[in-house]
């Protein structure tokens, strides 16, 4: 009996072993329908808005010219950014200047040329403005970021 008893312990080992990496690949190989971020997308409705709303709740930067990464390139964009409040577009109109452009600029001196091509590009750098700009907010968000222009040039 003592000459198994390294045997039954290395056997034992090693079905525990199987049981539990089945366990934690359980989820890689039968993916569940119970995803909570699924459930949470699909159950999202967008609000259909009128023109009229949307004016009311976009605020307009036009006119930022400044360099890339690569300083051999040079973007000029015009910004419509919309809120999601009216109320927020009043606070947002009153820090644009002062906080919220010198925040695009320098996002803007972060990217590299070929970050910003085609239409995926155009779509990140996009998203990535919304959380820098969210993230300094005095109030309400940043829904939705369309670039009016947007010149890429090689100086």
């Amino acid at each position: 009996m003592k000459k198994m008893l390294p045997w039954l312990i290395t056997i034992l080992l090693a079905v525990t072993l199987i049981v539990v990496a089945a366990f934690l690949l359980m989820d890689k190989f039968f993916p569940g329908d119970g995803n909570a971020v699924n459930k949470a997308v699909q159950n999202v409705e967008t609000k259909k808005m009128t023109a009229d709303q949307i004016v009311e709740m976009t605020a307009e930067i036009k006119d930022i010219k400044t360099n890339l990464a690569d300083p051999d390139y040079i973007l000029s964009v015009d910004i419509a950014l919309q809120l999601d409040s009216a109320s927020s577009k009043e606070e947002f109109e009153k820090i644009k200047s002062i906080k919220i452009t010198p925040l695009i600029i320098k996002a803007i001196a972060d990217a590299k040329p070929e970050e910003l091509n085609g239409a995926s590009g155009k779509d990140q750098f996009s998203s990535k403005l919304v959380n820098i700009i969210n993230k300094n907010l005095t109030e309400g968000s940043i829904t939705q970021i369309e670039f009016t222009k947007f010149i890429l040039a090689q100086m």
